[in-house]
């Protein structure tokens, strides 16, 4: 008869939902029964102990590990996640881990930013991997490594004759309570995928400028140049200059947040930034032209979207400096 096998999945959460789904799914498709409490707040000693119980009568604990840490429970002043692993080894369950891999780790850093990053318990993160990575563990660089480290680690498991699982429904008397954990189980892993949907749903909207990606305009920008004549404004420079739109509008930036008008006499600079720079940015409403009252004059100046143009610019501009 072949058993099957209750495998505890332990991670941080809203930085892990697509690991935890991929890892369900897979326990799943084994044959196996996933369990999990990533819905339930551990907060308090009672909770804490309803856990305990889900990993006593597990047969595997599966540990996903990313670059948060987690929330720490004041009791034992670990995280969440570091003290359901210790005490998954305590009680001599069967532990296997997957890792996130850094480069892998750095990518989604640049994709949804430091939100997936320990700021906070670094020691503590950096005590956990190292102990993590003296067992039996495997490192991931996209959801794909997740799948197969699960269906590879579950059939060694299976080989276990210590570890019991549990008796095939088939062979029951009845089965009721048994298909009323795969519906909560099927039910839990919708809400997981309606969740991630919902989720990368809102980081997109949030790092669009009117429906289109920040990213995106932003190569557009780095890719075309505006020639800067010599010696703007008395700079000294004997030579005429290219500067692609993203490096020019981002260092001009407080010339646009007060105005630059067409008026006679212009500067050099505000003539180039007024005549070349500033229709390339009205393309994608980063700048907005207004007529000033009672003169044929007219002035350019940032927009709303173009505020938010600058806010990405300057954060990713942050980031990179903390990374480096």
């Amino acid at each position: 008869m072949r058993k099957k096998l209750q495998v505890f999945i332990s991670s941080t959460y809203t930085d892990l939902i697509e690991e935890r789904q991929i890892a369900v799914e897979s326990v799943l498709n084994a044959g196996h029964i996933p369990a999990g409490m990533e819905l339930f707040k551990s907060a308090d000693k009672t909770q804490k102990e309803i856990i305990k119980r889900w990993i006593d009568e597990s047969d595997v604990y599966m540990l996903i590990l990313g670059g948060r840490y987690g929330s720490i429970d004041p009791e034992s002043n670990l995280s969440y996640t570091h003290w359901e692993y210790n005490y998954a080894g305590e009680i001599g369950k069967p532990r296997f881990a997957v890792v996130i891999d850094n480069e892998y780790l750095e990518s989604r850093v640049k994709e949804v930013g430091v939100s997936v990053l320990e700021r906070t318990n670094i020691t503590k993160y950096d005590v956990f991997i190292l102990d993590v990575l003296s067992k039996i563990c495997k490192f991931y660089s996209d959801l794909k490594d997740i799948k197969i480290t699960v269906l590879e680690s579950l059939k060694e498991y299976e080989r276990d004759e210590n570890l019991s699982g549990w008796v095939s429904g088939q062979e029951l008397s009845t089965h009721k309570g048994l298909e009323e954990s795969y519906v909560n189980l099927l039910e839990e892993n919708r809400k997981l995928q309606e969740e991630n949907n919902k989720l990368k749903e809102k980081e997109r909207k949030e790092n669009e400028i009117l429906g289109v990606p920040y990213k995106e305009i932003k190569d557009v920008f780095e890719n075309n140049t505006v020639i800067i004549p010599a010696d703007v404004d008395g700079e000294g420079s004997n030579e005429e200059r290219k500067v692609n739109l993203h490096l020019l509008f981002t260092v001009t930036a407080d010339r646009f947040s007060i105005g630059i008008d067409n008026r006679m006499g212009m500067s050099n600079l505000d003539n180039v930034l007024f005549f070349k720079l500033a229709p390339k940015l009205m393309e994608f409403g980063l700048i907005e032209k207004t007529k000033l009252t009672g003169s044929t004059a007219q002035r350019v100046q940032t927009s709303k979207d173009g505020l938010r143009y600058l806010k990405f610019a300057e954060l990713e501009k942050n980031k990179m400096k903390v990374e480096n």
